[in-house]
């Protein structure tokens, strides 16, 4: 194949490829079906509440590119409930303000969608289709005139309102994440001055605000979702390069455990005599219910099972650097192996995988 041929598939290849990061066909047919449900019934519901006519359309155009948003972009910052709500009625507002005060309409639509940029900026809430809704109102027409200063509430308010209720419902049903919750600031659990350990080494926060600087743009992801992002990318390139070490190679066979019925003195005997902090608890069918340490012991119980915390697990198979975040956290301290019905098959703690880790080092490599 010439050059020129492979120029011209790359070209077609890239003309059908996702451009947004992580989207799939799955994705966009949930994005299709969430849309097309949502601004039907949008239509209806408002329809239905104050009737039909000019002086009020079933719903206003800048709604389709909300949905857009809405379902194909849910975690975007421009497509949370807030920014769609706030972003199109105040957006409509400044229209409105803009419409009253400057008589020409051309300088008109430009100052309404300039001021709804800087009131969306101000109050956090940028929505790409508040430019659309800031234009509607300039313009006019029927609707805009019959409602005025009323417009931006009725019909936009109540039309986004009802689109970001249907969203809620169907990202539910659909189990997608939404709203979104950007990524929590890791913070040392224990309460000192010290970064917490999985961030003294690879980059750091001021690393990404130095990378943000240098290309001066401006991206749709939040900061917190981005820096978790290059901390996932990190992972799973050493993940790639020592994929071949798994959970099962490491952990510990012979593992202690304990009845959830048991005494909790028992408890405290096991984890002093095999000097070890986890200790996991099995219900009656041999199943992993929890663990339990010396931390939990300290609370009353008559009983294990009802002073237990959740168990971190992994199955047998899964890459044994997989567990580097969780046993890095600074709370867990082992994690748990189990198979499809959750029963014990090993364990491996804080020492397994800093051993793991130590001979996936290029010098250390093949050692014994």
């Amino acid at each position: 194949m010439s050059q020129l041929q492979k120029s011209k598939s790359g070209s077609r290849f890239q003309l059908f490829a996702p451009i947004l990061a992580g989207a799939t066909l799955r994705e966009r047919l949930i994005a299709c079906v969430g849309a097309l449900i949502a601004i039907g019934l949008t239509g209806l519901i408002s329809g239905y509440l104050f009737g039909q006519g000019p002086h009020l359309p079933l719903i206003v155009a800048p709604m389709g590119a909300s949905a857009v948003l809405l379902f194909a972009v849910p975690a975007s910052p421009l497509a949370q409930p807030w920014s769609i709500i706030g972003g199109n009625t105040i957006s409509a507002l400044m229209g409105i303000i803009a419409a009253y005060l400057i008589h020409d309409p051309i300088i008109a639509i430009g100052v309404g969608v300039s001021l709804a940029i800087g009131a969306m900026s101000f109050t956090r809430c940028l929505h790409p289709p508040g430019g659309a809704a800031a234009l509607t109102a300039v313009l006019g027409g029927p609707a805009v005139a019959g409602w005025g200063l009323l417009f931006p509430f009725v019909p936009v308010g109540l039309n986004s309102c009802i689109l970001v209720g249907l969203g809620l419902l169907f990202h539910k049903l659909a189990r997608r994440n939404y709203p979104h919750v950007a990524a929590k600031v890791v913070v040392n659990t224990h309460q000192t001055a010290d970064l917490p350990s999985s961030l003294r080494v690879g980059f750091r926060e001021e690393d990404v605000d130095a990378a943000l600087a240098a290309f001066d743009e401006t991206f749709d992801i939040d900061r917190g979702d981005l820096s978790r992002l290059l901390q996932q990318v990190e992972l799973q390139a050493v993940i790639r390069a020592h994929g071949d070490i798994s959970c099962a190679d490491i952990m510990s066979r012979d593992v202690i455990s304990i009845d959830a019925h048991a005494d909790p003195a028992d408890a405290r005997e096991l984890l002093l005599k095999h000097n070890i902090r986890t200790l996991p608890v099995r219900d009656e069918n041999s199943r992993l219910v929890g663990t339990i340490g010396l931390r939990e012991l300290s609370r009353f119980a008559d009983r294990v099972g009802e002073v237990l915390s959740t168990a971190a697990t992994a199955s047998a198979a899964d890459p044994a650097l997989s567990l580097l975040p969780v046993l890095t956290d600074g709370r867990t301290h082992a994690v748990i192996v189990v198979d499809d019905e959750r029963r014990i098959l090993g364990l491996i703690s804080q020492t397994d995988l800093l051993s793991a880790v130590a001979r996936a080092l290029p010098n250390g490599r093949g050692k014994t």
